[in-house]
Formats: C-alpha cells, structure tokens, sequence
C-alpha cells in the first residue's frame, strides 16, 4: 500500500498510489494520514480500500510530504561502509545518532533553499524508516514490529555548518533539508528493507548508485539501538544514511550545489523525487 498526501502546502488531502503511479482520492474515507492512521489498527483497515475504487486525481497534483505528526527527526550518520571510506572515516562502532530539525521537512518535489552564507551545500539520498508503533528498549528480533513503512529521505547538507563543530545538526537543520516522500509504503511491499537499489542524479549525472545492502547497522538494528536512548512514537522517522556518491567526496576536488542545480533520487519500490535548489530570498 502506498499512502500519500497531495495538493497545495498547507491544504493537502489524504491520497492512496494506485498500481500505475496515479494518485487517487482517500479524503472521502480519511480526513487525514498521520500516526492514527499508519498505526497497525490504521493501517489494516486502509488495506481493505482498494486504490481502484477511489476518485482518480488528475493533473498532476503536487505531492507534499505523505503523513503528518512527526514528532522527531532522527538521522544516522556514516552507515554504509563504501561511504565511510569515501569520506575517510573509520567504520564507527555503533551507529552515529544525530537530529534533523522537524522545520526543515517539505515535500518530495519541493525546492530547496540555499541558506545565507552557504558555500558547501550536499545532497544524500537515504532510507526513511517510519514507525508506527511506540518503541521503548525493543530487541533487535523484534524491531521491525514496530516499523510502518519506508520512503525516500533526501539528507540535504551544508557542510561547511555541519563541520564548523564536533555537532553536525545545524548542517542537517535548514529549512527544506528534509524532503520527504513521494508517499509512504507500507512494510507488506517492502519484504527485506536491506536490498533496495538507490541513486541520485544532480542535473542528470548520476553521482549516487548504491544498495542498502551495503548498510554498517540494519535496519532492525537501528530501530533497536535508538530505542534503547529515546521512546520512538507513532509518526516519528529515522533517516539510515547514504551510499557513495555525495558532493563532499567527489575527486578530485568536491562538488557542491548552486541555485539553479535539479537533484533526481529514487529507492526501488519507493517512487522518486526531484528538487531544483533555489536562493534564499527573504
């Protein structure tokens, strides 16, 4: 099942993604799609609806982010091993915990701003887990009970904020560094989250082409781990980091987004994104 949300910002209704990619109608069954509706309860009886009988959505409506209630934002750095090596860094010994700002989530195909004073801004394409059930110290058998679905996350960067100090949040933080989407797909289409082919193009070169087989800390691990430091709500989304392929570590000199640049990314079996990077203008 793949749940979304579309129309204008602020004034979007509930969606369902039918079998060719098109946005139906769920407003009619649902007000709404937040931690109510992705709860197991929720979600078993959105699978009863099926996406052919409900009003198709014409015109290609933009699709803002597919649930509302995120609670928190939570990111891991450093997670796939060909990445680490990229960067220089050593394979950490558990995974490396951080927080996006909850202001900085928009819209899969929403632009993306370049704050002031940016010069390093990045791109990353990575894995959104989204929980559905509260977890509090689960095991890592058991993790995976509490996941909802996944989605795409793009971990937009500035880096030179995020290594002016030992603390990366407020290189993750900005406004528009966290789109999310296009739609939320339930755990019943995704059977191994630790076999999805990723990329991401910047004015169509691809620059990411990776596996989330190549993850250091699964995604059951990574449920597990952080529940054991907060209580993960119903709503709330964990990021699992990058493969390969980001601005900062490209040889021979790193690249880096300007106003103007057009990033694509997509996971299999989770739909695609594009965001053009725009100027700030306030």
């Amino acid at each position: 099942m793949k749940l979304c949300r579309y129309g204008k910002n602020g004034f979007e209704k509930a969606g369902m993604i039918d079998a060719e990619g098109r946005v139906r109608d769920l407003s009619k069954i649902i007000e709404g799609i937040g931690p109510k509706e992705i709860s197991p309860r929720g979600l078993k009886m959105l699978a009863k609806v099926k996406p052919e009988s409900l009003p198709l959505v014409n015109g290609g409506p933009r699709l803002g982010v597919p649930y509302v209630g995120i609670g928190k934002f939570v990111a891991i750095g450093l997670n796939y091993s060909d990445h680490a090596k990229e960067a220089g860094m050593p394979i950490p010994p558990e995974p490396v915990v951080f927080s996006k700002a909850t202001t900085c989530i928009s819209g899969p195909n929403d632009d993306v701003i370049q704050p002031r004073n940016s010069t390093k801004l990045d791109w990353e394409v990575e894995l959104g887990v989204v929980i559905g059930t509260q977890a509090k110290y689960v095991d890592e058998a058991n993790a995976l009970e509490h996941v909802a679905g996944y989605c795409i996350v793009n971990d937009v960067s500035e880096r030179a904020f995020q290594l002016a100090t030992s603390q990366w949040d407020k290189g993750k933080g900005a406004d528009t560094f966290g789109p999310i989407g296009p739609w939320l797909v339930t755990t019943d289409e995704i059977a191994d989250p630790q076999v999805l082919d990723m990329w991401l193009d910047v004015n169509g070169k691809r620059m990411q082409s990776g596996n989330t087989r190549t993850m250091i800390f699964t995604v059951a691990t990574i449920v597990s781990h952080v529940s054991q430091f907060m209580t993960l709500l119903p709503g709330d989304i964990i990021t699992t980091g990058t493969p390969p392929g980001v601005g900062m570590g490209m040889k021979p000199a790193p690249v880096f987004l300007k106003a103007g640049d057009v990033m694509t990314l997509g996971i299999r079996g989770l739909g695609e994104q594009r965001q053009k990077v725009v100027p700030y203008s306030g």
